[in-house]
């Protein structure tokens, strides 16, 4: 799965799909897609995040007390 920074623009590859489903998970590992290499894994942030598309990511990714009122 691809996201993109919300910042630079650029494609991150999640390496790690239950970290992103993880409310109580703050980052993600992933692979910024730049040249021609393969990067190595890198830390990002899920709040700095969001769907090639523009949306935003689904907040009970993000936040732990989602539904919980």
């Amino acid at each position: 799965m691809f996201l993109k920074d919300k910042q630079s623009g650029v494609l991150v590859e999640v390496i790690n799909l239950e970290a992103l489903f993880d409310p109580n998970e703050k980052a993600i590992s992933g692979r910024v897609q730049a040249g021609e290499e393969e990067q190595e894994p890198a830390p990002a942030i899920k709040e700095n995040l969001i769907f090639p598309s523009g949306e935003n990511l689904p907040v009970c990714w993000l936040d732990t007390n989602y539904g919980k009122n």
